[in-house]
Formats: C-alpha cells, structure tokens, sequence
C-alpha cells in the first residue's frame, strides 16, 4: 500500500512538473513574440534610445485583467538585465506580478507588459524576493514611438517606465502598486534548481536552449549599454 501511494506521489509530482515545464516554454515563446513583435515597429513602439540605456528589461505576455477584482496572482513574465561586461544580456529570471491596482487605459482582457529598469538602483530592488511598483521606486508609463523620449524629460527621472499593448494598441501604462516577485518554481523548471533571479542575473548562468531565442532578440536590438 505504501509503496502504491509513494509511486502515486512519484507519478503526480512528475506530471506536475512536466506542466510547469511546458508552460514555462510556452511563456517564453509568448515573450519573444510580443518583444519581437513591439521592436519590429519602431514609430510606435519602445523609444530605441531608452531600450539602450536601460540596465534590465521586464516582458510579461498575456497579464489577466479579470484576477485584478480579487487581487490574485495574474501575470508571468521574465527579467534579464545587462550582463557584467554590458555587452549582451543575462540569462532570464522567471517574475509574478500581483496584486495593485493597474490601469488597463486601453482595454481588452488580456494584455502583454513590458517595463525598462532604468538604472541599477532599480535592477537591485527587482532582483530582491518582492518588489512593490511605486512604493519602493519611481515608476512612470513609459514615452511611445522613436524619438518620443526627447520630449518627456519628467520620465527620464523614473526608475522604472512601463508600456503595455492590447488589441494592437501600444500605450504606456500605469503599474504603481502592483508588486513583482521572482518565481522559483518556474525557474527550477527552466534551470533545473531553484535559482534566485539574482543568481541567474549575477552570476552568468548558463542561458537555456528555451531562452536563446528571446536573448538573442534582446542583443539583436541591443548589444551594448549606452552611457
């Protein structure tokens, strides 16, 4: 009988984690796509000037409008942030976003979110266990189109610039009072072990083959740290 339950436990364990496994490739493809797809049209999308500036780089596809009426977990994502040598981009860390009360100024059920980190004071407070948007740092909805970041000096100020797109609109959002924790158990199943984002971000750990994809596009667009 004890041997019948540890194999159902062995069994359920198993499919539980072959779940988390698919979804967090699928996550991953969803973020390379909705990153592929804002990048490909500059004019409307992230200002190119502020992506090259930016120390880390936050993508949370599919975030869930309706879980914000009871205030439970409702989007996953990922951070990579600047490698050592500023030349390339770290291996990702899986994120939750909770809670808050954010603005869907564009509407729609679903939207994907993609926030700048914009200096490394910022990074550090993100890479921590929990991060509240706006209470721990400056957050503001981040300048649309090319060269839309010459004309918004106040947001330059911002530790943190956020954008969402929903229906094929791309608009800056407001995120204050939300707040971002890293996701272990996705990162165990991306890495193998429970890696902090930290660690992934620190210490060069060894990008994913589920990853190249999405790192590559962020070192296409981006190589190199501007100062």
């Amino acid at each position: 009988m004890r041997i019948m339950l540890a194999a159902a436990l062995m069994s359920t364990a198993l499919l539980a984690a072959d779940k988390e496994q698919k979804d967090v490739d699928n996550r991953l493809n969803d973020a390379t796509t909705v990153f592929q797809d804002i990048m490909a049209t500059p004019d409307k999308g992230i200002p190119q000037d502020l992506f090259d500036k930016a120390a880390c780089v936050v993508i949370v596809p599919g975030l869930k409008k309706g879980a914000f009426v009871v205030g439970a977990q409702y989007g996953k994502g990922f951070i990579s942030c600047r490698n050592t040598a500023k030349t390339g981009w770290s291996a990702p860390g899986a994120v939750r976003v909770e809670g808050g009360s954010v603005g869907f100024q564009i509407g729609g059920s679903e939207t994907d979110v993609v926030m700048l980190v914009m200096n490394h004071t910022g990074a550090e407070k993100l890479l921590g266990d929990k991060f509240t948007l706006g209470a721990e740092g400056e957050v503001a909805a981040g300048p649309v189109g090319r060269n839309a970041s010459a004309d918004t000096d106040a947001k330059m100020h911002a530790e943190i610039l956020s954008w969402s797109r929903s229906r094929g609109v791309f608009a800056g959002i407001s995120l204050k009072g939300a707040t971002m924790r890293q996701d272990l158990d996705a990162n165990e199943a991306l890495y193998g072990r429970k890696l902090s984002n930290r660690e992934i971000v620190n210490t060069r750990v060894t990008t994913p083959q589920a990853a190249h994809q999405l790192v590559s596009l962020l070192d296409r667009y981006s190589p190199r740290e501007k100062a």
